[in-house]
Parts: structure tokens; C-alpha cells; sequence
């Protein structure tokens, strides 16, 4: 899903890359058409505009079959459309960064399980416990009984009273040890599950701390990326200039154009990366 959501920055960015490579082959152009530059020059930006336009192509058959993928996953079928309308910023993906300081074990499904697994160990220590105690029983019963040698029980006759009260004590003297040896056992549970709740504390602890480390590397990758994307756009823009007013090259053009691809890509992987970052932060900190 993320995935899909991200290629519309990545589409966009293809769309503006064809729009400045058009801007720059009319210009090309007409530098050519004025005798400012060869023919090569139109060639070259000719064939980057089709490579760029083919990669196009490409993306958009990837988030196509993306769009399939994501209907099987959700088991739509697949002849139905599906549009997203989700945008995803900078500032979206760092959303929750520093909620880490608010963690709560009890977050975790896992956490829950442990913690119900504790009390039912401790329920049962406790009733193992209580059956050596003395239990008193209090019984009572009444009721009405007639005895007939015909089927006139609703008409005249005697009914005889029956009822009786019973009172039961059960005092345990001695069965074995037995009752002794299910408290231990029942106790090793309890500690065991103890055990495993702590040891799950670390494990989570680990998790937390790893993902975070992780989410806030993404991060700063992305900026960095971001901000590198932005200088390398504004290097082609100069560069671009420099060879309208004849001081600049055709390779120095398509060296800038590279570089600022490749600034674009890397930001595109980078975006990509701190969402995944901040999915297993959110799992790590159990918001997900």
C-alpha cells in the first residue's frame, strides 16, 4: 500500500523531468536551428527524453500491477477499481517519532497474553492452596409425594411431606502429599511464566530500541536526500543556463541531468524506506 502511495511522488518527478527535458531540447533547438549548437546536441536530449519517457512507461505498468497485487491482498476482485487517495509528506513520516518515551508494555498483544498467562498461574497456585482447607456443605430439600393405584393425582387425596436438611464436613488430615506436590508444580509454573514475561520485556526493549534507532536513521536520511535532491535540481537549472548563454557544455548538461536523476531516485528509496521504518516503529511500540 505504502508502496503504491509513494509512487505518485515518483510519477510526479518523472512527469517534471519530461517537462524539463522538453523545455530543453526546444530550446536545443532552436540554439541548433540558430547555429548556437550541433546536431548531436538534439540527439542526445532526444534520446534522454525517450529513455525517460520509456522509464514512465515502466513506473506506471509497476504501479499497475501494484494496484493488482493490492486488490489480491485485500481480496477484492481484481476487475474492480481501486484508487488511493492517501498523499504521504515529509512531515507525515515523522509523525510519532518521539512517542517511544510513552511506550507501554501492556501495547503489545504478546505483553496481554503473558500477563493473562501470570494471573491464571496464580489462580491456579491459589486454588491447590484452598482445597486444604476445611469445606463445610449445607444441603436442604422439601417436596410433596402421593402414592395412588389409579392416575388421580389431581383430584382428592393425600399428599405426604418429605424434606431434610444435611450438613457435611470435609476436613483433609492426610492424602500423600499430593496436594504439596501440584502447589510446587503449580508454583513453577507461575514461575516460569514469570520468567517468560521478563524475558519478553527484553526482547520488546530490544525491538523498541532497534526500530527507533532505525526510524530516526530513516529520517535523517531523508532530509539529507531531500535536501540533496533540491541542490541537484538547482545545479541542472544553472548548469542549464550556463549552456543557453553559451558558456556551458552539452555534457555538462547531461552530467547535471544525471546527477539530479539519480538525487530523485535516491530520495524516492529513502521516503520509501522511513515508511517501512516507522511501520516497525509502530509494531515495536504496539500502535500498529
Amino acid at each position: 500500500y505504502y508502496q503504491l502511495v509513494v509512487s505518485k511522488t515518483q510519477i510526479d518527478l518523472l512527469d517534471a523531468n519530461i517537462d524539463l527535458l522538453n523545455k530543453l531540447q526546444h530550446d536545443t533547438k532552436i540554439m541548433y536551428d540558430n547555429g548556437f549548437a550541433e546536431r548531436l546536441d538534439v540527439d542526445k536530449v532526444s534520446v534522454q527524453l525517450a529513455n525517460l519517457q520509456t522509464e514512465k512507461i515502466n513506473a506506471l505498468d509497476q504501479v499497475y500491477n501494484g494496484y493488482l497485487g493490492l486488490k489480491v491482498l485485500m481480496g477484492m476482485p481484481v476487475s474492480d477499481s481501486l484508487v488511493l487517495t492517501d498523499t504521504l509528506s515529509d512531515e507525515q513520516v515523522k509523525e510519532g517519532i518521539l512517542e517511544a518515551a510513552d511506550f507501554n508494555y501492556s501495547l503489545r498483544k504478546e505483553y496481554q497474553y503473558a500477563d493473562l498467562g501470570i494471573k491464571l498461574a496464580e489462580y491456579n497456585v491459589k486454588r491447590y492452596q484452598l482445597s486444604k482447607l476445611p469445606t463445610l456443605n449445607l444441603n436442604g430439600y422439601y417436596n410433596k409425594n402421593a402414592q395412588r393405584d389409579k392416575f388421580n393425582f389431581f383430584g382428592k387425596g393425600d399428599w405426604f411431606n418429605i424434606s431434610a436438611i444435611t450438613l457435611n464436613l470435609h476436613i483433609p488430615i492426610f492424602n500423600g502429599f499430593a496436594n504439596n506436590a501440584r502447589i510446587a508444580q503449580a508454583r513453577l509454573a507461575l514461575q516460569k511464566s514469570r520468567n517468560e514475561q521478563e524475558a519478553l520485556k527484553n526482547n520488546i526493549d530490544n525491538e523498541v530500541q532497534t526500530a527507533k534507532n532505525n526510524f530516526s536513521s530513516a529520517i535523517s536520511n531523508l532530509d539529507y536526500q531531500k535536501r540533496n535532491m533540491a541542490l541537484a535540481e538547482s545545479v541542472y537549472q544553472q548548469t542549464k543556463k550556463k549552456y543557453e548563454v553559451g558558456t556551458g557544455s552539452q555534457t555538462e548538461i547531461n552530467q547535471s541531468q544525471t546527477d539530479m536523476k539519480t538525487a530523485q531516485t535516491n530520495y524516492i528509496n529513502a521516503l520509501y524506506n522511513a515508511i517501512i521504518a516507522r511501520v516497525d516503529f509502530m509494531k515495536a511500540t504496539g500502535k500498529l
